[in-house]
């Protein structure tokens, strides 16, 4: 059994490593595109070239925005995988009718996708590869953990509460970047993980949650929090607070109560550990395709090819791929001209998008 990733082998990190490493060790082949194909090209191409037709199709969310032609007539199953649904939530509900599944990695989505005529939404919330949080227990020499983004606007407050606990609370250098292997190794080395989620989605516990969960260390985040529909509770698998000046109060109380701080630790990293692996994905996802017997669900597979083509060119005018975008509007202008204008007016705003940041670059703009 093959699966195609739609993106380069140079993508495969996080969340696509860990999918990826999950198909192998169950034996599954796992197949990149080549580097030099194009972001608009041909899906029979890309299958043809795998050394066994692929059974499966995954599009991952990377920084490399493919959208190869033909999603909507190729005779395999496909998937699009959707890390970050709140960004763009109306369009990547849009690109999703080209799938015929479409992975969530969030709670809260999946009536979104269904009501806009999805039938397949499936929530596959974030995962570790436990590879990275089996061994031996290491020496736990910071009191505070965190890894992540500490730059741009959605991550003032994240900046500010770090630099505070910092001065109180031994911490490991949150401010630079980490591979990933880094990162397991910080919060392997923590007594407690902080999580302070981004200022446009305060409740986000994104991958973090069960990075530090299955590395053993306390989990401490913003209430309310998703991890509640989710299956978690707060004083049973993590510790939540409400206010940021409640913070360094509440990591004062579980440091100073070390069995306390074991104990729920150690009910989230069995939680975790069982449940919340890419193994665990992967088996789900394969059950359900095989319960579905190949079934090609896809909304777009009964699409006029305008219509289907209007969502490629929003897919590529929304990822700033313009010239795939402006080719598609070409194509589209020769079947419906209602469709076309719509095109158009995606394709312009994108355009005038582009400008103003190429403009605020030039003269330092903030």
């Amino acid at each position: 059994m093959t699966v195609l990733f739609l993106c380069l082998a140079s993508n495969a990190v996080r969340e696509i490593a860990g999918y990826a490493n999950a198909f192998r060790r169950r034996g599954v082949a796992v197949q990149f595109v080549p580097s030099e194909t194009p972001l608009n090209g041909d899906l029979v191409e890309l299958v043809g070239q795998c050394p066994e037709r692929p059974s499966l199709i995954l599009h991952p969310d990377a920084d490399f925005p493919i959208m190869p032609r033909g999603l909507n007539r190729i005779p395999i199953p496909t998937a699009l995988l959707q890390a970050d649904p709140y960004a763009y939530t109306h369009r990547r509900v849009r690109w999703a009718m080209l799938f015929d599944y479409v992975l969530l990695m969030h709670e809260g989505f999946e009536e979104r996708f269904r009501a806009a005529g999805h039938r397949a939404p499936l929530t596959l919330i974030h995962a570790v590869d436990r590879a990275y949080f089996e061994g031996p227990e290491d020496r736990r020499v910071f009191e505070v953990g965190m890894v992540g983004r500490v730059d741009g606007a959605n991550y003032r407050t994240r900046h500010f509460v770090l630099t505070a606990l910092e001065k109180e609370f031994r911490m490991n250098e949150w401010r630079r970047r980490h591979t990933y292997q880094e990162l397991a190794d910080v919060y392997r080395k923590s007594r407690i993980v902080v999580n302070i989620g981004r200022d446009d989605y305060p409740t986000d516990v994104s991958l973090r949650f069960a990075e530090a969960m299955a590395a053993g260390a306390l989990f401490v985040t913003q209430l309310p929090s998703e991890l509640d529909r989710m299956g978690f509770q707060d004083g049973t698998h993590y510790a939540g607070f409400r206010h940021y000046d409640e913070l360094a109060s509440l990591l004062r109380n579980y440091l100073s109560d070390e069995v306390l701080c074991r104990r729920i630790a150690d009910c989230a990293r069995e939680k975790v550990m069982r449940e919340h692996t890419y193994d665990a994905r992967v088996e789900q996802w394969l059950n359900l395709v095989k319960h579905d017997e190949g079934k090609l669900s896809a909304p777009a597979r009964g699409w006029p090819e305008a219509r289907v083509q209007l969502t490629y060119l929003d897919y590529f005018a929304g990822n700033g791929a313009l010239d795939c975008a402006l080719e598609e509007l070409r194509e589209i202008a020769g079947q419906s001209v209602p469709k076309a204008a719509v095109g158009a007016a995606l394709l312009g705003r994108a355009w005038e998008k582009r400008s103003r940041g190429r403009i605020k670059a030039r003269f330092g703009w903030s």
